[in-house]
C-alpha cells in the first residue's frame, strides 16, 4: 500500500451565530502517502469519530466562551477519534493496533506522531464506541463534574440538565451510584422514558412542556437542590438558583443553549445574588485541566462498564459525509445518547 485516497472535512468560514452547515465546511479528497511515514509516526485508518458540542465553539472565529483555540480556516477539523494502525515506524505501536486519539483529523486516513495515542485493549471486552462515550471525553467530563467537583453524599438531591446527552447520561448514573436522588431534564418524552428506564434516574421531565421552570423545579425538588451539573446555562441555570440549598455545588460543564449566539445576545442570569446567601459554589471546568486524574477515571469507569452498573447509548451516523448532519443534531434535541460517526 503506497498511498490511499482520503476524504476529510475542512472549515471554510467561521460561524459566529447559528448552527454550522455544509455552507461553512467542505469535504475534500486528498492522497495520504502510507510508505513515507516519518520515523516515530504511524498511519491511521479512522474507525469512529466523536461529535461533541465543544467543536461548535471552535468554529465561531471568536475568542470567548470556552476560549478554545479556533480551527484554522481551510485546514482539517479535528475531533476525538478511534483508528487502526495501518503502517508504523514507532516501536510502541504495531500494524493492527486500535488506538484512541484526542486530536484525530476528521479524515478517513492520516499520519501522526504517537504523542497522544493510547492503545485499546482488545481483551477488555468493551465495545469500541464506548471509548468515545463512557471512556471518552463525555464520561470523563461527567466523572470530573460529579466525582471530583460535586463530591456527592448519599441522600443528596442532584439535578442534571441535558440529561440524555453524552455527558448527562453518565453524570446521573454516577450520582446514583453514590446513593443520591437524581432528576434530569431533557427535550422529549422518549428521552424522559430513557432516563428513567435505562439510566436509572429517579425522575425526569421534558423541559419543552414546562412553561414555568421555577414551578417545575419546585415540583421535582420540594426539598431543594444540592448538586446541579449544568450543561445548558440560560433560563435553566436561573431557575436552579431559585431552588438551591445552602452549600449547593454547581459544576458547570457547558452551556449548550448559548453556543450558537454571540455573547451580547446570550441570556443573562438575574439571581446570582442567591449564590451569596446560600453560599453556593459554582465552578466551570475543562477536562484538559484534570488529565492527571484520567488513569483513576479509566480504572473506575471500566469497572462500572464490566459490572453493568454504567450503561451507554449511542447515536451512530454512517460515513464521512454525515459529519455536518451529526454536528447539527447536537443542537436539535434529536439524539439519544452520544453522537458518533462511524467510517
Amino acid at each position: 500500500m503506497e498511498a490511499v485516497r482520503s476524504k476529510e472535512w475542512v472549515l471554510t468560514s467561521y460561524v459566529p451565530e447559528g448552527t454550522p452547515t455544509m455552507e461553512h465546511m467542505k469535504l475534500r479528497s486528498c492522497e495520504v502517502s502510507v510508505d513515507s511515514v516519518p520515523d516515530g509516526h504511524v498511519a491511521i485508518q479512522t474507525l469512529y469519530l466523536s461529535v461533541d458540542p465543544y467543536l461548535r465553539t471552535r468554529m465561531t472565529g471568536l475568542e470567548d466562551g470556552l476560549y478554545f483555540p479556533q480551527f484554522p480556516l481551510n485546514q482539517v477539523i479535528t475531533a476525538f477519534g478511534i483508528g487502526r494502525v495501518i503502517k508504523s515506524l514507532s516501536g510502541d505501536f504495531r500494524v493492527g493496533d486500535v488506538v484512541t486519539n484526542p486530536f484525530s483529523p476528521v479524515a478517513e486516513y492520516y499520519t501522526t506522531s504517537c504523542n497522544f495515542l493510547r492503545k485499546v485493549d482488545p481483551a477488555a471486552g468493551i465495545d469500541l464506541p464506548c471509548y468515545l462515550s463512557a471512556l471518552g471525553v463525555p464520561g470523563f467530563a461527567a466523572w470530573i463534574g460529579i466525582q471530583v467537583l460535586a463530591n456527592p453524599k448519599p441522600g443528596e438531591n442532584v439535578f442534571i440538565s441535558a440529561a440524555a446527552g453524552g455527558v448527562g447520561m453518565f453524570a446521573g448514573q454516577l450520582a446514583k451510584l453514590k446513593g443520591c436522588r437524581v432528576v434530569g431534564s431533557t427535550g422529549s418524552d422518549d428521552k424522559v422514558k430513557l432516563l428513567k428506564e435505562e439510566f436509572g434516574y429517579d425522575d425526569a421531565f421534558n423541559y419543552k412542556k414546562e412553561s414555568d421552570l421555577d414551578a417545575a423545579l419546585t415540583r421535582y425538588f420540594p426539598s431543594g437542590i444540592d448538586i446541579y451539573l449544568d450543561n445548558v446555562g440560560g433560563k435553566m441555570l436561573e431557575a436552579v438558583l431559585n431552588r438551591v440549598n445552602t452549600h449547593a455545588r454547581i459544576p458547570v460543564c457547558g452551556m449548550i443553549s448559548q453556543y450558537n449566539k454571540v455573547w451580547s445576545d446570550r441570556e443573562g442570569v438575574r439571581n446570582l445574588l442567591n449564590m451569596v446567601g446560600k453560599e453556593v459554589r459554582m465552578e466551570g471546568y475543562l477536562v484538559g485541566s484534570y488529565l492527571d486524574r484520567f488513569g483513576d477515571f479509566m480504572t473506575e469507569m471500566e469497572g462500572h462498564l464490566k459490572q453493568g452498573s454504567i450503561r451507554s447509548k449511542h447515536k451512530i451516523y454512517k460515513g464521512m459525509e454525515s459529519f455536518p448532519e451529526s454536528l447539527g443534531s447536537l443542537f436539535s434535541s434529536s439524539n439519544d445518547g452520544k453522537v458518533i460517526v462511524q467510517l
